[in-house]
């Protein structure tokens, strides 16, 4: 069976990561989506919320299931069997860090090869970070992330005012 992870924030699940989510679930036997519990970061949604967001909007891709992990990619890769991670790019600028890190995976475990996989152009300019700075200016964020997800975000706004 070839077990892929997908690592990220998801904070929160966009569009574009729906693309790679599906596009990955093609290709691999399953494929887990591994929301990375950061703890430097300054996150919009819990862990916990992050996963269960993902859990809802995959929940009809069949081999594709949600899980969170702090530490190394690759230490967390090999503890649940997967020999890939996958890496969304929306830019060059995107490949230059990512391959950095790839690089470095490798070394640390040279089992696990990273598939870097192009978003599709109608997502290229999508980031959680847009969809966090839209949404706390009350915009419509429904072209950016699920409909279930729309209005998890904007709760989270309201509660800030």
């Amino acid at each position: 069976m070839r077990v892929a992870i997908y690592p990220g924030s998801f904070d929160p699940v966009t569009f574009g990561h729906l693309d790679i989510i599906k596009r990955s679930a093609a290709m691999f036997d399953k494929l887990i989506v591994a929301v990375l519990n950061n703890s430097a970061k300054k996150s919009l949604f819990t862990v916990d919320e992050r996963v269960e967001m993902i859990k809802e909007v995959t929940g009809n891709i069949p081999n594709v299931s949600a899980d969170s992990f702090d530490g190394l990619t690759v230490d967390y890769a090999d503890a649940v069997g997967a020999t890939v991670v996958i890496r969304g790019l929306r830019a060059v600028t995107d490949f230059e860090y990512e391959l950095q890190i790839a690089q470095t995976n490798r070394v640390e475990n040279p089992e696990i090869d990273t598939v870097f996989l192009t978003t599709s152009l109608k997502y290229s300019y999508l980031s959680s970070t847009i969809v966090k700075e839209f949404a706390s200016y009350g915009a419509d964020i429904g072209k950016f992330v699920p409909k279930e997800i729309v209005p998890k975000v904007l709760a989270k706004y309201s509660k800030e005012s």
